[in-house]
């Protein structure tokens, strides 16, 4: 039966117009993510007496982080495309690559990445977008970074990048929320066919059946995130477990994510006809990687008691 309760998504994706451009929905919540975040992280240290330039040195390092990684993930992860295809000849001519199926130890190999074949292209930050996995990737390295930059030099504290992260998810699961309505103003990354009564008929993006919002079920569950992660570190000291803390928030947000992508649509069209799409095996490392830290955490003596 049609769906009635339907609602009708066509918001501007542009909150600010000027000239050509303006500033758009998605940026703006990018930017108050990652300054909140901030906050989070300058109370977290105060809270356990850490020096007082580490949340200014986390905030630098961990927005650096997040968007390189998010956009080399975007570009490397998602941006393959079948040569083979008729519109693919003027595509492979502007992006200077070329289109014709190449064979690796027998092989016939139909699908090309310009940003793999030129990574300078990567600068071109108009084109393409960002992924959430490349972010995470992004903020395990630049933690790893960091602790061996600075953190680690301080001997009061016994400081890793695990430790780093600990404390960093909770912030995260603010910007992640932002991050997803940021979507949700883009009218993109939604799900399939729904009669559901809330579902979002994307007229923007060309749709006239509703779909399932998954912008705001993966809000949902960075919100659930949140509350655990909070309510873990507060009312627990779950912080002095190393790793319980990031391991709970990464099986809470790619578990989730995984059984998401299942009723999502293709972000590209490589994705097609998978049993698993490029987002489902992109997490499942993340989950791997939760559940060690969740065991070993456990498994580990507590962390003498900072705050």
């Amino acid at each position: 039966m049609h769906n009635l309760l339907y609602i009708t998504w066509n918001v501007d994706p542009i909150l600010i117009h000027f000239g050509d451009g303006g500033i758009r929905w998605y940026g703006l919540l990018w930017a108050i993510g990652l300054y909140l975040c901030y906050l989070i992280q300058v109370k977290l240290y105060k809270h356990e007496n850490c020096p007082p330039d580490w949340a200014d040195k986390i905030f630098l390092w961990m927005s650096l982080g997040v968007i390189i990684g998010a956009r080399i993930g975007h570009c490397w992860f998602y941006e393959w495309h079948d040569v083979t295809l008729p519109w693919m000849a003027g595509y492979c001519r502007a992006m200077n690559i070329s289109n014709e199926p190449v064979q690796i130890f027998g092989w016939l190999i139909k699908y090309r990445n310009p940003y793999i074949e030129h990574p300078f292209y990567l600068l071109k930050i108009w084109e393409g977008g960002l992924s959430s996995h490349g972010g995470g990737i992004g903020l395990i390295i630049a933690a790893w970074l960091l602790n061996r930059k600075h953190f680690s030099k301080v001997p009061k504290f016994h400081t890793s990048m695990i430790w780093i992260l600990d404390r960093l998810c909770i912030g995260v699961c603010v910007t992640a929320t932002l991050i997803r309505l940021g979507n949700l103003m883009n009218s993109e990354i939604y799900g399939g066919p729904t009669d559901l009564p809330w579902g979002f008929i994307f007229v923007r993006d060309g749709q006239t059946e509703p779909c399932h919002p998954t912008q705001i079920y993966e809000m949902l569950y960075c919100i659930v995130a949140l509350i655990v992660t909070q309510h873990m570190y507060h009312y627990h000291k779950a912080y002095r477990r190393e790793g319980l803390l990031i391991g709970t928030f990464l099986l809470i947000v790619f578990v989730t994510r995984f059984m998401l992508e299942f009723i999502k649509n293709d972000q590209e069209a490589f994705e097609a006809g998978h049993v698993l799409n490029m987002g489902q095996w992109l997490s499942i490392p993340f989950i791997v990687f939760a559940v060690w830290l969740v065991v070993r955490a456990f498994r580990r003596p507590l962390n003498p008691d900072t705050a």
